[in-house]
């Protein structure tokens, strides 16, 4: 493929992930994924706003403001059960796979453009 051709299907892709760079790109919902992956260790439901606010030492209308953000841009799910939301990553729903596919085309790109300019030396 014509690197014209990568570079705007990089530049489409980058658009694609725009919501999910943007989602991340915050320290306080770094943060808040953190503890979504430690409680996949710790449990198997998800974790509750409540703990979310305690783990991350912020308010729990602060909490729930970013974990909008991060369901918005498809980062993370939640599941209901009666009243109580448990909030949890899913790789398999998720944009996380969209992100892992961008940064796996940059640095193909990168290395083959690289590759060609060091045997042009």
């Amino acid at each position: 493929m014509a690197k014209q051709d990568r570079m705007k299907r990089l530049a489409s892709e980058f658009n694609d992930c725009q919501q999910a760079l943007v989602a991340i790109g915050d320290q306080t919902r770094q943060s808040i994924i953190m503890a979504l992956i430690q409680s996949e260790i710790d449990s198997e439901r998800g974790i509750r706003v409540g703990d979310l606010a305690k783990q991350t030492n912020l308010s729990r209308p602060a909490v729930s403001h970013h974990l909008k953000i991060l369901k918005d841009a498809n980062l993370i799910e939640v599941s209901r059960e009666g009243t109580m939301n448990f909030y949890f990553l899913d790789i398999t729903k998720s944009d996380f796979s969209k992100l892992r596919k961008l940064f796996g085309n940059i640095e193909a790109f990168l290395h083959e453009f690289q590759d060609e300019s060091s045997e042009g030396e």
